[in-house]
This record gives C-alpha cells, sequence and structure tokens, in this order.
C-alpha cells in the first residue's frame, strides 16, 4: 500500500514539473479550432475592416491608416490580396461586438493569422485596450516591422529624429513630456502625435527649445510656451495601456512607446 502511494505521489510530481505542457497544448489547439467560424470574404472596406454576407467584420488588435492618411490604399489592397473573396475562419475575443455593431474577429487563412501579417509587413500598428492572447506576438511582429524599416515602420531621416525623446506619459494627467537632447532647436511643425488607435495630435508652427522639455497635454486651454494643448473631449491615453507613436512631417516614425512596459 506503501508502495503504491510513492508511486501516485511521483506520478502526480511528474506531471506537475512537466507542467502538463503536452495535454494543455493538445486542449487549446482543440478548443481553438472548434470555436472558429469560417466565412466567404465578399468585400475589403479598408485595411482592418471587410464585409461578408452584409456583416462588417474589424480586425481585431491591428489599427491601418484610415482614408486619406499615408498607406490607406496599400493596407487596403494588401489585404484583399490575401483574402478577397476566401473562405476565412474567424476567432473571436472577448467582445463579439463593438459600439459600430461590427463584428471583432481575428481572421485566420491558411493557418495565419491575417491581421498579424498587415504588422509584419507595415501596413497597421498593433492595437489592444490592456492585453489579450496576440498581444505579446504582435507586438513582436511590430519590432520585426521596425527592423525592416517597412511602410508604416519606416524611421525618420530627419536631423531632429535622433533628438526628440519622450521622457515621459502620464494617462492621469494625460501629459506627454519630452525632451529635446540636442544643442539646436528643432522645428516640429506637421509632426504627429497617435495613439495606438485613430487620435492625432498635428504639431502647430512650434521650435523645440535646444536642450529643452516639452509638454503635450489632453485639454481645451490655450498653448503656451512649453505646452502644447490636445483638443480632445475627454483622453488619449488610456488606462489599461497605449503606444504613443511620434512621426514627422513626412509621417516617417521618429519614436514609440508602449506605457504598458512603463
Amino acid at each position: 500500500m506503501i508502495k503504491e502511494k510513492s508511486i501516485l505521489f511521483l506520478l502526480l510530481f511528474f506531471l506537475i514539473a512537466i507542467n502538463y505542457s503536452f495535454l494543455d497544448d493538445k486542449i487549446t489547439g482543440f478548443l481553438t479550432e472548434s470555436n472558429l467560424e469560417e466565412i466567404h470574404v465578399d468585400r475589403i472596406i479598408d485595411g482592418d475592416t471587410i464585409e461578408s454576407n452584409g456583416t462588417k467584420i474589424r480586425l481585431l488588435g491591428i489599427n491601418t491608416p484610415e482614408r486619406g492618411e499615408k498607406y490607406y490604399k496599400e493596407a487596403k489592397e494588401f489585404l484583399g490580396e490575401l483574402i478577397l473573396n476566401e473562405t476565412v475562419q474567424l476567432e473571436f475575443g472577448k467582445d463579439r461586438i463593438d459600439r459600430y455593431g461590427r463584428t471583432l474577429a481575428y481572421i485566420f487563412y491558411n493557418g495565419e493569422n491575417i491581421n498579424q501579417k498587415q504588422i509584419e509587413n507595415g501596413f497597421a500598428n498593433y492595437y489592444f485596450l490592456g492585453r489579450d492572447k496576440y498581444y505579446s506576438s504582435f507586438k513582436k511582429s511590430w519590432k520585426q516591422c521596425i527592423d525592416k524599416n517597412s511602410n508604416l515602420c519606416e524611421k525618420s531621416n530627419d536631423k531632429c529624429s535622433q533628438c526628440i525623446v519622450l521622457k515621459n506619459l502620464d494617462y492621469k494627467t494625460q501629459e506627454a513630456v519630452f525632451y529635446n537632447q540636442c544643442d539646436f532647436s528643432c522645428d516640429l511643425t506637421s509632426w504627429d502625435i497617435k495613439d495606438e488607435g485613430r487620435k492625432h495630435f498635428a504639431f502647430p508652427n512650434f521650435d523645440a527649445k535646444a536642450n529643452g522639455e516639452f509638454i503635450v497635454k489632453v485639454g481645451n486651454e490655450t498653448n503656451k510656451e512649453n505646452v502644447l494643448f490636445w483638443n480632445q473631449k475627454d483622453y488619449v491615453w488610456t488606462r489599461g495601456g497605449d503606444t504613443l507613436f511620434l512621426r514627422d512631417s513626412e509621417g516617417k516614425l521618429v519614436l514609440w512607446e508602449d506605457t504598458r512596459e512603463r
């Protein structure tokens, strides 16, 4: 009896030690496959929205340029090349419908995550309210895109792109504090700040002083010498985490920082 208990104890210890990795992978894979829903892609609306049987489907975890913005057309065309008139699989997240009545989903085709491919090819940034199961892999794809210097990930060659750094981004005060670390002033006119979603701030005629700080703050007040106000009704930076993207006047990337990692 004692021998049998010892064997049972060792077996349980072994299973805990390996963390059921084999069984866990199999079960997870089974649950993922069983939760997928097949649809036919009838129309590409833009780089992150499609239509199937009259239903609009918004691709989760990404945000592509809007109409009139750089790479809008390319993002839409690339998505069309991948899945237009094809049968794809949908995987749903926590919320299935957004406030506009669109279905929210990750799209898979031939075993590939199409949402993620938009990021990999520089046609989208990752976009999460907090985190979910694909946050880490999507962020990794964004970093790979930066390394490839492709499309939305193309680095700025403006001399001031090496000067401007982000010192702090505070969702409580809705302030982004920047610092010009160069010994000369930088003309930031028409530079752009964007969050993970669709909110943009275009710099007015503004010179960042040499070796000096300046602040971009959400609010409706009048600009001061080193404080610029971002006219928004409520907030820009979300409590659950967000990313700031700073671009030069040509739309090329100067810096980006994810507040989830702070």
